[in-house]
């Protein structure tokens, strides 16, 4: 078998093809969309690097596989075609992360103050996860108003924002770090 070169030279005047054919401009919306999606998987591996507890080190590998589907998603002209079965995101998906939340969520403090990102290192990158999906949210956004997307890729992403937030703040309380702004700024 041959082996496949890494570069395909076809991107090389600024142009890629999504999932259907259709060449467009890598400044596309859905491009911005599914590269934010990417940057968001490659800071949730970062993470992974510094989380020690084993389950939650399962449930981030599943974020990790449930984004490359979010992201496939994405790519694909979903106004022409329909995604493929990998491409899509089910109601057990988001329904996983919220049980997940649930969990954390009764085993920390109640908060009465904003938190700053900060405390720890994993915290520091669960929140770094946590702002890039909110850009990734609104990326999506931009896409939904040109094109159709599934409610559940929606709905997951706005899901694991808050997941990442509920982690960092189980990272910081683990640690004895947690931060809280401070509205007098001194």
């Amino acid at each position: 078998m041959k082996k496949s070169h890494i570069y395909t030279k076809t991107g090389d005047e600024g142009k890629t093809s999504l999932v259907g054919g259709t060449r467009v401009a890598k400044d596309h919306v859905r491009l911005d969309a599914y590269g934010t999606i990417d940057e968001l998987n490659s800071f949730t591996g970062f993470l992974i690097c510094r989380i020690e507890d084993e389950n939650t080190h399962r449930i981030l590998s599943f974020v990790q596989h449930k984004l490359f589907t979010v992201g496939s998603y994405l790519a694909t002209e979903t106004e022409s075609m329909p995604p493929k079965e990998a491409s899509i995101i089910k109601d057990e998906d988001i329904s996983l992360l919220e049980n997940e939340m649930d969990r954390i969520d009764s085993e920390l403090p109640q908060i009465r103050q904003f938190v700053l990102p900060g405390g720890s290192e994993s915290a520091s990158r669960a929140h770094i996860c946590r702002s890039v999906c909110r850009r990734a949210e609104r990326c999506i956004y931009k896409v939904k108003k040109k094109y159709p997307v599934d409610s559940n890729v929606l709905m997951f992403v706005n899901r694991l924002s808050d997941y990442f937030f509920l982690l960092a703040r189980q990272e910081s309380v683990k640690n004895g770090s947690e931060i809280f702004w401070d509205t007098s700024c001194k």
